[in-house]
């Protein structure tokens, strides 16, 4: 009797074949209408896109679509519909978000059990998924909307949920294609915004790559590559899931000597020019920063097959100069413990980790592997790991008995390292949770022991810790300080830092975070910083930027103890036409132009403002001002309190394709910038309100380009 009732539904809802679709939410009003909210995840009504913080959303239809980033990641809820009866075959919806099943996931209840479940990819592209319905016709149903994750990824999002009897299109569960490496490259059409495909490579069967990418069925929107160096003459298996029956992607994949497209390489539109970007795909943030016989290596966090975050890498660059890059190979690919997620490296001088082969002394990178759920590190928890180069850091080789600092809470990650001279040992600054740190020790690079906890209220993730001079003593102080440069000034005795002095702002700017100081010889005496640019760099086959490299100083202020930071010295090299003016009186609202002949442009003001002058520098659709009745600097909405210094005013700026990086008062004011300057501007404008405005000195250089 029960397979005869299951028979007939299933004959009657096949019957309705050309039934219209049931929008069940498309969120497109201003609430949720009958949904029930709870938590603070998903607010009082849809969002309308990505919201604050956020890394682009796309995927969604119309204008509105259920979000719960809404106060970020570690934010919390849930959204219920009402009842409703099952009167079609499937369920279809859009998904992206967070990848974790129970936590961060569209559910389907059924006499108050759940009956299908679905979660996101680890992307904020929402994808097209749909449940066949068929056993339950007839019955009455509800959905909810969950977000019960924090940390990375704790979010979700979902549009577009219909009742429909047409399913989504045929795809192949597992296209599959053999080729003999013969080439250097492996390079891939990528479609920004088509459907990611997880493409796996096997050799004899094991897994020796994995990652998804918008793999383009008809003409790419740019190429990306893979090397294949590692696998000379080697068959190889490429599988690449859910394909549609007609596409021509796996066809297109090809190999070559060379990079498709290479001929317009970092000569695109929105290429930056003094700021290192990758050739190719996502980059965020800078790891490893290390110096060596020579070479400032740059290890960044890559995504080498698409432009937004994901497949997490380590990108490889080294430099002379910390300002002219060259692209190496990818240094680190994930593997079964997951992702490669950010980190530092050291050079192992005593060989405590007695990894030396030769006599080379060995680089020894030290990363989080971000365990997850895909197929290589399904179920695996964050840990901290070791790879090791013999070869000036062109190949590596990961420790085998890897992991070297196990699982301890939530999303820890983000090791910095370093030799601690006084002790003869090494030191780690460990991200932990929320807003908490960890310091540890090692003899060996392979043993840790924790010392003690470091918390700075409103700061995760990234940490830096360093012991640096208060400029003009002979005094020195400890650094301590997470990804969004909020940082604690104080002591160390080995065992416990303690926060002496307070806290400060290291940046005040749109384009900052994640940042990192190089380990350089004792003998260099310089503290560099390099950030990840966070800024969006649409319509190129690359995204975000590496911030300038700036060195910071304790110096001692109106405010107390702080760090400064100003552009390296090694930036002066890129100067060419130029252009000063010395002792001169700006009048009041009456404007000094000045015209340039490139779009890259560098700008030296020391000025004495006139009592309550308003001082506006406009370039490239970028307005600094400086109002010297509130002591204020802004720019592009971004403020900060800048006191005159003995009365002057020292305004530093460099401006790329892609941004524009502002220094005030030697390094009290540190702003990098994120935007796209106009085009068609290549004047400096400089106006004095209110009052005039003495100009000591204006010093203005075009600047060449580091990649010609």
């Amino acid at each position: 009797m029960r397979f005869f009732i299951l028979s007939a539904l299933c004959g009657a809802i096949a019957a309705q074949a050309a039934a219209p679709d049931i929008v069940i939410a498309d969120f497109e009003g201003a609430d949720y209408g009958g949904w029930t909210a709870s938590g603070d995840a998903f607010g009082s009504g849809p969002a309308h896109g990505a919201l604050p913080g956020q890394m682009p959303v796309t995927g969604f239809e119309g204008q509105g679509l259920a979000n719960s980033f809404l106060h970020g990641d570690d934010a919390t809820g849930t959204i219920a519909s009402p009842a409703f009866k099952i009167e079609r075959r499937y369920i279809r919806f859009l998904i992206g978000g967070g990848n974790y099943p129970g936590e961060t996931c569209l559910n389907l209840l059924a006499a108050g059990r759940l009956a299908r479940t679905a979660t996101g990819a680890n992307g904020e592209r929402l994808e097209p998924e749909q449940w066949d319905v068929t056993e339950l016709a007839g019955q009455q149903v509800t959905l909810e909307i969950v977000d019960q994750r924090k940390g990375g990824w704790g979010h979700i999002n979902v549009d577009q949920i219909v009742q429909t009897d047409s399913p989504l299109p045929q795809i192949l569960t597992d296209a599959k294609r053999e080729i003999r490496a013969e080439k250097k490259y492996l390079n891939l059409p990528v479609k920004n915004g088509a459907p990611k495909r997880l493409v796996t490579i096997t050799d004899n069967n094991k897994i020796v790559r994995q990652f998804t990418i918008e793999l383009a069925d008809a003409e790419p929107d740019w190429w990306a590559f893979l090397d294949l160096g590692p696998f000379r003459n080697q068959t190889l298996t490429l599988s690449i899931d859910k394909m549609k029956d007609d596409s021509k992607a796996l066809a297109s994949i090809q190999q070559s000597d060379q990079i498709k497209g290479a001929e317009k390489l970092y000569r695109e539109t929105l290429r930056p020019q003094f700021h290192f970007t990758a050739r190719r795909g996502w980059n965020n943030d800078p790891n490893g920063l290390v110096f060596y016989k020579g070479e400032y290596h740059l290890f960044f966090q890559h995504n080498p097959y698409g432009v937004q975050w994901g497949n997490m890498h380590w990108g490889h660059a080294v430099s002379p100069d910390l300002v002219h890059w060259k692209e190496l190979d990818e240094a680190l690919y994930p593997d079964e413990l997951g992702t490669m997620f950010s980190g530092s490296a050291v050079v192992d001088e005593r060989n405590t980790a007695g990894f030396q082969k030769g006599s080379e002394k060995t680089l020894v990178a030290i990363y989080t592997a971000a365990g997850g759920d895909d197929l290589l590190s399904k179920g695996k928890h964050f840990s901290q790991c070791l790879a090791y180069s013999n070869d000036r850091g062109r190949t590596w080789t990961k420790y085998e008995k890897n992991p070297i600092l196990s699982h301890i809470v939530g999303g820890n990650r983000d090791p910095k390292v370093f030799w601690y001279a006084p002790e003869n040992k090494w030191l780690m600054a460990l991200y932990l949770d929320q807003s908490d740190f960890a310091i540890f020790d090692s003899k060996d690079l392979k043993s840790w022991n924790q010392l003690c906890k470091v918390t700075i209220p409103g700061t995760s993730e990234c940490p830096e810790f360093f012991e640096m001079p208060v400029e003009g003593t002979s005094e020195s102080l400890w650094v301590f300080y997470g990804g969004n440069g909020r940082y604690l000034l104080g002591h160390f005795d080995g065992k416990s830092f303690n926060a002496d002095f307070g806290s400060g702002e290291l940046n005040h700017g749109n384009c900052f975070y994640a940042s990192q100081t190089y380990n350089l010889p004792a003998r260099d005496g310089r503290r560099i910083l390099v950030p990840w640019g966070q800024v969006n760099i649409p319509g190129m086959p690359f995204n975000q930027m590496i911030g300038l490299p700036v060195e910071l100083k304790i110096r001692n202020t109106t405010d107390g103890l702080r760090l400064t930071a100003e552009p390296i010295r090694e930036l002066e090299k890129l100067r060419q036409a130029g252009h000063a003016i010395t002792n001169k009186t700006l009048i009041a609202d009456q404007a000094l132009t000045i015209h340039y002949q490139t779009d890259l442009l560098e700008t030296i003001l020391d000025l004495t403002p006139g009592k309550d002058a308003l001082i506006a520098i406009e370039t490239r659709g970028a307005l600094i001002t400086y109002d010297s009745k509130k002591q204020e600097i802004s720019c592009l909405g971004k403020k900060a309190p800048l006191p005159l210094t003995s009365g002057s005013l020292r305004v530093h700026f460099l401006v790329d394709r892609t941004s524009i990086d502002v220094f005030a008062n030697h390094g009290a004011i540190y702003m990098p910038m994120g935007f796209i300057p106009k085009s068609d501007d290549r004047s400096l404008v400089v106006t004095s309100r209110n009052a005039d405005t003495r100009i000591n000195t204006y010093s203005t250089f075009d600047l060449r380009s580091i990649w010609q």
